[in-house]
Protein backbone atom coordinates (compact mmCIF):
# COMPACT_ATOMS: atom_id res chain seq x y z
CA UNK A 1 0.00 0.00 0.00
CA UNK A 2 1.36 3.13 -0.78
CA UNK A 3 0.87 6.56 0.98
CA UNK A 4 2.12 10.31 0.27
CA UNK A 5 2.25 12.60 2.66
CA UNK A 6 3.64 15.99 3.54
CA UNK A 7 6.58 16.13 5.37
CA UNK A 8 6.58 17.73 8.63
CA UNK A 9 10.07 18.52 11.15
CA UNK A 10 10.13 15.08 12.60
CA UNK A 11 10.69 13.77 8.73
CA UNK A 12 14.17 15.98 8.79
CA UNK A 13 16.36 12.88 9.19
CA UNK A 14 15.05 10.95 6.72
CA UNK A 15 14.65 13.96 4.56
CA UNK A 16 18.56 14.00 4.69
CA UNK A 17 18.80 10.51 4.37
CA UNK A 18 16.88 10.48 1.10
CA UNK A 19 19.51 13.64 -0.57
CA UNK A 20 22.29 11.78 0.68
CA UNK A 21 21.46 8.63 -0.81
CA UNK A 22 20.29 10.86 -4.03
CA UNK A 23 23.81 12.27 -3.84
CA UNK A 24 25.52 8.81 -3.88
CA UNK A 25 23.37 7.82 -6.80
CA UNK A 26 24.20 10.86 -9.00
CA UNK A 27 28.19 10.26 -8.48
CA UNK A 28 28.52 12.91 -5.73
CA UNK A 29 28.35 11.45 -2.26
CA UNK A 30 30.44 14.22 -0.67
CA UNK A 31 28.83 17.05 -2.31
CA UNK A 32 25.94 17.33 0.44
CA UNK A 33 26.48 20.40 2.65
CA UNK A 34 22.95 20.30 4.30
CA UNK A 35 22.42 19.53 7.76
CA UNK A 36 19.63 18.65 9.93
CA UNK A 37 19.53 22.64 11.20
CA UNK A 38 19.30 23.74 7.69
CA UNK A 39 16.56 21.79 6.54
CA UNK A 40 14.14 22.21 9.90
CA UNK A 41 15.35 26.57 9.83
CA UNK A 42 14.76 26.57 5.67
CA UNK A 43 11.92 24.16 5.55
CA UNK A 44 9.78 24.14 8.62
CA UNK A 45 9.84 28.01 9.63
CA UNK A 46 7.45 30.94 9.48
CA UNK A 47 8.44 31.48 5.78
CA UNK A 48 9.47 28.15 4.67
CA UNK A 49 12.05 27.80 1.06
CA UNK A 50 11.09 24.31 0.31
CA UNK A 51 8.24 21.78 0.83
CA UNK A 52 9.20 17.97 0.74
CA UNK A 53 6.63 15.08 0.03
CA UNK A 54 7.22 11.38 1.27
CA UNK A 55 6.52 7.96 -0.11
CA UNK A 56 6.21 5.27 1.62
CA UNK A 57 5.50 1.84 0.81
CA UNK A 58 3.70 -0.74 3.55
CA UNK A 59 4.90 1.96 6.13
CA UNK A 60 8.24 2.03 4.92
CA UNK A 61 10.33 5.11 3.70
CA UNK A 62 10.39 4.73 -0.26
CA UNK A 63 10.99 8.34 -1.79
CA UNK A 64 10.38 11.80 -1.62
CA UNK A 65 10.13 15.11 -3.80
CA UNK A 66 11.56 18.37 -2.83
CA UNK A 67 9.70 21.23 -4.22
CA UNK A 68 9.37 24.59 -4.02
CA UNK A 69 8.06 27.89 -6.18
CA UNK A 70 9.50 29.91 -8.73
CA UNK A 71 7.93 32.51 -10.72
CA UNK A 72 7.71 33.12 -14.68
CA UNK A 73 7.69 36.26 -16.05
CA UNK A 74 6.45 35.36 -18.95
CA UNK A 75 3.49 33.29 -17.67
CA UNK A 76 2.74 35.79 -15.37
CA UNK A 77 1.73 32.81 -12.79
CA UNK A 78 4.19 30.62 -10.11
CA UNK A 79 5.38 26.90 -11.15
CA UNK A 80 6.65 24.52 -8.76
CA UNK A 81 10.25 23.75 -9.55
CA UNK A 82 10.86 19.80 -8.27
CA UNK A 83 14.83 19.89 -6.86
CA UNK A 84 15.20 15.90 -6.18
CA UNK A 85 12.56 13.06 -6.75
CA UNK A 86 14.40 10.34 -5.16
CA UNK A 87 13.00 6.91 -4.72
CA UNK A 88 15.10 4.15 -3.11
CA UNK A 89 16.57 1.29 -5.20
CA UNK A 90 13.81 -1.17 -3.77
CA UNK A 91 11.54 0.38 -4.20
CA UNK A 92 11.90 1.31 -8.08
CA UNK A 93 9.74 -0.39 -10.56
CA UNK A 94 6.43 -0.35 -8.99
CA UNK A 95 5.31 3.10 -9.62
CA UNK A 96 6.24 5.14 -6.62
CA UNK A 97 8.16 7.81 -8.66
CA UNK A 98 5.16 8.49 -10.74
CA UNK A 99 2.79 8.88 -7.65
CA UNK A 100 5.03 11.48 -6.42
CA UNK A 101 4.95 13.14 -9.95
CA UNK A 102 1.19 13.10 -10.08
CA UNK A 103 0.85 14.26 -6.64
CA UNK A 104 3.20 17.23 -7.24
CA UNK A 105 0.97 17.73 -10.57
CA UNK A 106 -2.35 17.83 -7.94
CA UNK A 107 -0.34 20.29 -6.07
CA UNK A 108 0.60 22.67 -9.04
CA UNK A 109 -3.10 22.62 -10.66
CA UNK A 110 -4.33 23.06 -6.83
CA UNK A 111 -2.03 26.17 -6.55
CA UNK A 112 -2.47 28.01 -9.88
CA UNK A 113 0.93 26.78 -11.11
CA UNK A 114 1.44 26.91 -14.93
CA UNK A 115 3.57 24.00 -14.66
CA UNK A 116 6.11 22.31 -13.28
CA UNK A 117 10.61 22.29 -14.11
CA UNK A 118 13.15 20.28 -13.15
CA UNK A 119 16.51 19.11 -14.05
CA UNK A 120 17.64 15.49 -14.72
CA UNK A 121 21.51 14.33 -15.43
CA UNK A 122 22.18 13.45 -19.39
CA UNK A 123 23.23 9.96 -17.90
CA UNK A 124 20.04 9.09 -16.60
CA UNK A 125 18.21 7.61 -19.24
CA UNK A 126 15.51 5.47 -17.05
CA UNK A 127 14.57 8.62 -15.14
CA UNK A 128 14.46 10.71 -18.84
CA UNK A 129 11.86 7.92 -20.11
CA UNK A 130 10.24 8.07 -17.28
CA UNK A 131 9.66 11.65 -17.67
CA UNK A 132 9.15 11.61 -21.23
CA UNK A 133 6.35 8.93 -20.81
CA UNK A 134 4.18 11.20 -18.29
CA UNK A 135 4.62 14.08 -21.41
CA UNK A 136 7.82 16.06 -20.10
CA UNK A 137 9.96 17.57 -22.64
CA UNK A 138 13.34 19.16 -22.49
CA UNK A 139 13.27 23.00 -23.35
CA UNK A 140 14.53 23.75 -26.65
CA UNK A 141 17.50 25.80 -26.63
CA UNK A 142 17.81 26.66 -22.77
CA UNK A 143 20.63 25.25 -21.03
CA UNK A 144 21.09 25.58 -17.07
CA UNK A 145 23.89 27.59 -15.76
CA UNK A 146 25.17 28.13 -11.99
CA UNK A 147 27.43 30.23 -10.25
CA UNK A 148 28.56 29.27 -7.14
CA UNK A 149 31.33 29.19 -4.88
CA UNK A 150 34.74 31.11 -5.18
CA UNK A 151 33.12 32.19 -8.31
CA UNK A 152 29.85 33.69 -6.50
CA UNK A 153 32.10 35.49 -4.00
CA UNK A 154 34.98 36.96 -6.66
CA UNK A 155 31.77 38.13 -8.71
CA UNK A 156 29.94 39.91 -5.46
CA UNK A 157 33.29 41.37 -5.48
CA UNK A 158 33.31 42.89 -8.81
CA UNK A 159 32.99 46.66 -8.73
CA UNK A 160 30.75 47.75 -11.10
Amino acid sequence: MLKIHEANPEDVPLILSFIRELAEYEREPNAVRATEDDLRRDGFSANPKFRVIIAESDGNPAGMAFFFHHYSTWQGRQGLFLEDLFVRPQFRGKGIGKALMVHLAQVAIAEHCYGMRWEVLDWNTTAIEVYQKLGARFREHWRVMQIAGEDLKHLSETEM
